[in-house]
């Protein structure tokens, strides 16, 4: 069961309205191509992601995906879910150690590859999901948002987006968010058709590929407290 975030509260009382490019019948269309390029994925992709399963399960045992509660169209939250890439290791005190000494070189592989995130086609099936939108963050940083950048929250979040050609993880927040928002305000099927073939490309070059994206930037809730 989903639980809906209140805009209002999350963003200091401001909502942003609707983007007239975000009709019924684009929005219509757009999740009838996620359906169909989903499951066309995942039938092309079946034995790879069996493959990754397996080999997920063999090197670092149960459980084989890893599930993250983010906010998606509107807040509402739902389980985002990937190939696990990280050990189960923990300190003296029996907590978790800090992510970077948990990634695994198999898990450094995953990523790079972006395998990682094959699991996110059964997120674009069950409507959680798009093939293209902002990517989903952190259920926490949706607070530091300005009224500008919420509009990411129209739509539905994606496996890429515009922010994912252009950088990735190495684009610093500002810049990632305002390629969010220039992707809701200029939607449009032709677009996301671009990006999709963008993005293949940027995986085969890994272009922009940062294994421990916390060692590359700073969490967007540290960094935009920091300037407060």
């Amino acid at each position: 069961m989903h639980t809906e975030l209140s805009l209002r509260e999350a963003m200091g009382q401001h909502c942003p309205p609707a983007h007239r490019r975000l009709t019924p019948a684009r929005l219509l269309l757009k999740r009838a191509l996620d359906v169909v390029g989903a499951l066309t994925a995942l039938v092309l992709l079946g034995p790879v992601i069996i493959g990754v399963g397996i080999a997920v399960r063999i090197r670092l045992g149960r459980p084989i995906v890893f599930s993250q509660s983010r906010p998606g169209r509107h807040g509402a939250l739902f389980r985002m879910i990937k190939f696990r890439t990280m050990s189960t290791a923990v300190d003296s005190a029996g907590a978790p150690l800090p992510d970077g000494q948990r990634l695994t070189a198999f898990g450094r592989a995953l990523r790079r590859t972006s395998l990682d995130e094959l699991p996110e086609l059964f997120n674009v099936l069950t409507g959680d999901m798009s093939l293209v939108g902002p990517r989903p963050l952190l259920e926490e940083y949706t607070a530091y948002f300005t009224d500008a950048e919420a509009k990411r929250l129209l739509v539905r979040p994606g496996i890429t987006g515009l922010a994912q050609v252009h950088g990735r993880n190495t684009v610093g927040w500002d810049d990632r968010l305002a390629l969010d928002v220039e992707y809701v305000e200029n939607l449009s099927i032709r677009g996301d058709t671009r990006l999709v073939l963008a993005t293949a490309c940027a995986v085969l070059r890994r272009d922009g590929v940062v294994e421990d994206p916390s060692a590359a930037m700073e969490d967007l809730d540290v960094e935009r407290a920091r300037r407060l």
